[in-house]
């Protein structure tokens, strides 16, 4: 039986503790760093091994993982003073799970490749529940032959895998996936604020149009949360906004016009705005209530 890679893994959050925590239990040696150290602590009772830099979770590990909030973390993570590119040797494999700008993501690559090493953007979609269950999506940018070492990793932690081409592919795809995401989140707050305000059941139009040609995930999973008066994360708010700021600066950078997507960023700002940054990202119907002086449970 082939032995199994040693793993690293960077980033202990809402997403990137679950999905360590499955790498552990599919029995792959796995050395973690974060900056809270709690969760750190917290793994190493599970059979992680502790690293105190990330140079040192390189020099440990046949493949490297990130999972951290935002582009500046992972250049500082992978390009800075004890960064991961210090400590990394030919062969290792650097796989980012973070949603960054596709531009960083290719001068990531290319600053691995000059040691010898790969690097892989492979942001994911799927929220903590996915990572919790290891159903997330993933889509990823970078060399093949990277891609098909790490394949067997990635079906520990994702159901599907999809490679979406060269480095800031991935990135790309998760821009996408992103502008999707928030039109549904924002598209379903203004249903049900339709429906709330012309005396319509909102429950009731959820039922209605499920089974039809506006069926889709978020009103398969969203509006009994809602109901519920659940607002709690899920994906939250603050990291929707982020990824929307990405999704509008590669906009601009590639002269590709979203005119809808500029106005959801504009709705997610204003949810930070009134402070709502840690709720769920369907919580922007907060600010649909706002604006209509109506709130869907009242």
């Amino acid at each position: 039986m082939q032995k199994k890679p040693t793993l690293g893994y960077i980033g202990l959050g809402l997403m990137g503790k679950p999905m360590a925590l499955n790498l552990l239990k599919a029995g792959y040696p796995l050395v973690v760093h974060n900056r809270s150290r709690e969760v750190v602590k917290s793994l190493v009772k599970e059979g992680a091994k502790e690293a105190f830099s990330p140079r040192e979770v390189a020099s440990l590990v046949d493949i490297v993982f990130t999972n951290l909030p935002d582009s500046p973390d992972v250049e500082l993570v992978t390009l800075g003073e004890d960064g991961i590119l210090e400590g990394a040797k030919e062969g290792l494999i650097y796989v980012d799970h973070s949603t960054i700008k596709p531009s960083l993501a290719r001068i990531i690559a290319q600053k691995f490749e000059s040691v010898g090493a790969f690097s892989l953007d492979a942001p994911v979609s799927g929220g903590d529940v996915g990572a919790q269950k290891g159903t997330l999506a993933i889509m990823v940018g970078g060399p093949e032959q990277a891609l098909e070492k790490v394949r067997p990793v990635f079906e520990v932690v994702g159901k599907s895998i999809t490679h979406v081409g060269d480095a800031g592919s991935g990135q790309i795809a998760k821009a996408a996936n992103q502008i999707m995401v928030a039109a549904q989140m924002v598209a379903m707050g203004e249903l049900l604020i339709l429906a709330k305000k012309s005396g319509a059941d909102p429950v009731k139009v959820v039922q209605a149009i499920q089974g039809g040609a506006a069926q889709c995930w978020t009103l398969d999973v969203k509006p009994g949360r809602l109901f519920s008066g659940n607002r709690e994360p899920g994906f939250k708010a603050y990291m929707q906004e982020k990824d929307l700021r990405i999704v509008m600066d590669t906009a601009r950078e590639y002269g590709a016009p979203l005119p809808s997507a500029g106005i959801h960023t504009q709705l997610y700002s204003a949810m930070l705005q009134m402070g709502m940054r840690d709720l769920d990202n369907s919580a922007v119907i907060g600010v649909l209530e706002n604006l209509a002086s109506t709130t869907l449970l009242e």
